[in-house]
């Protein structure tokens, strides 16, 4: 018995210290619990983001085998922690305790892959879930190379285990919470976060008639958000750029997102008092979509203005 409270009591103090040394304000995720003793050293939360899950062996690294990789796209509040392991412990047995843990609470593996199978792990990872692009340099060891991806319900997760040049375990951990994205009102508060982190923000508060440029009075709130915005942020330039869904012809949706971005800046500086020098309107049509135009609900989400910094 004392030996057993001995070694509880150990993992326990090795795991407050290595919380000890994460990152500012990062934290595990409520559904999937670190390794003992290890630290977070990249944390970041996505309130509306694609989580991509490989479904398939993926034997190479060239640009052309990543392309075709099997896999699946979930979308939704994701979550990236990169974990920062201890050097003792191996990449397998780290793998196996999460593998372990996600099957005990309810997640099916959907696929599972090690060494040779999942050669161009990194690549993919590096170029669909793009958080983990040159966050850390590991060595080419295929054979310390462990992935599964597994759901439960509305929940996905990709977690990856390399073996890093000093020989730690690295845990890439990403986890998607499905949902629609939230389209409505957006604050001045939000616009500046979005500009000043993205240089750019969607905005789904502008209304208008189908086929037609004019702004409805149900934007009004919205529009007083935006030049609230601009009012508090004096030095910043932006561009108003309208997008459309890919129904109809080409040459007439963008000059329809044009007329509608035109509005747009017409309205803030007519009856907001924003300054014409500071605004730019631009149309693109259907050229920059976010999501699929297979749907009514894809299309729903890429009719949009966006705000753009100049």
């Amino acid at each position: 018995m004392k030996v057993k409270i001995i070694l509880i009591l150990f993992f326990m103090n090795l795991s407050t210290f290595a919380q000890e040394r994460d990152v500012p304000g990062s934290k595990d995720h409520p559904l999937i619990s670190r390794f003992p003793g290890s630290r977070i050293v990249h944390y970041e939360v996505k309130t509306f983001e694609k989580l991509y899950l490989l479904s398939g062996p993926i034997t190479s690294i060239s640009p052309e085998d990543v392309e075709v990789a099997k896999k699946e796209v979930i979308e939704g509040k994701v979550t990236f922690i990169l974990y920062y392991c201890p050097k003792e412990r191996t990449t397998y047995e780290v793998f196996k305790n999460y593998e372990h843990a996600l099957k005990k609470v309810g997640f099916d593996i959907i696929y599972k892959g090690e060494g040779e199978k999942i050669k161009g792990i990194r690549e993919f990872l590096s170029k669909y879930n793009k958080i983990f692009r040159n966050i850390y340099q590991t060595e080419n060891k295929p054979d310390k190379f462990f992935h599964l991806s597994a759901k439960r319900k509305n929940i996905g997760v990709s977690l990856t285990v390399l073996e890093g040049w000093d020989y730690n375990p690295l845990v890439f951990l990403g986890i998607v919470e499905k949902k629609e994205m939230e389209i409505g009102l957006i604050r001045a508060e939000e616009l500046k976060r979005e500009i000043e982190e993205k240089g750019h923000v969607a905005i789904y508060g502008i209304y208008f008639d189908f086929d037609k440029a004019d702004i409805k009075p149900e934007s009004e709130p919205t529009l007083k958000e935006i030049a609230k915005f601009l009012r508090e942020n004096p030095n910043i330039k932006v561009f108003i750029v309208g997008h459309t869904d890919n129904i109809g012809k080409l040459d007439y949706n963008i000059d329809l997102s044009k007329r509608r971005a035109e509005n747009v800046l017409k309205e803030l500086v007519e009856k907001y008092g924003i300054s014409k020098e500071r605004l730019k309107a631009f149309g693109v049509g259907p050229l920059c979509p976010v999501t699929s135009n297979e749907t009514e609900e894809g299309r729903r989400i890429n009719r949009r203005v966006e705000i753009v910094k100049q």
